[in-house]
């Protein structure tokens, strides 16, 4: 995975790299983990469960992840249900962790 994959699938990898001290080899070690962390699995066991509480700790964290990484079309989704998850409103939360889950699989085929 390069700057210009990242810069291609939308990642603001001008502000990433700024987080991570313009340390580009940081940077992309940090996004590459992003590929495998369990948080979307566990989203999406969480909101199958029905288990609203979890999945928002689990959303939270993810979308603090992926904000400090700036990698905006994985951000967008979970903030999305993260505020939805904060405010208990009623949604189709399974679509949602579906469009993350499909986000998801787009950035691990960079």
């Amino acid at each position: 995975m390069t700057l210009d994959d990242l810069t291609s699938y939308g990642a603001n990898v001008h502000e990433g790299l700024t987080r991570c001290m313009n340390n580009e080899g940081f940077y992309l070690s940090l996004v590459e983990s992003i590929k495998d962390e369990e948080g979307f699995d566990k989203l999406n066991d969480a909101i199958a469960a029905n288990d609203l509480g979890a999945a928002f700790d689990i959303a939270h964290s993810l979308k603090g992840i992926l904000a400090n990484l700036a990698l905006t079309p994985l951000y967008e989704p979970v903030y999305e249900i993260t505020e939805l998850l904060r405010s208990k409103e009623a949604a189709d939360y399974p679509a949602l962790v579906e469009d993350i889950l499909r986000k998801r699989d787009e950035f691990r085929a960079l």
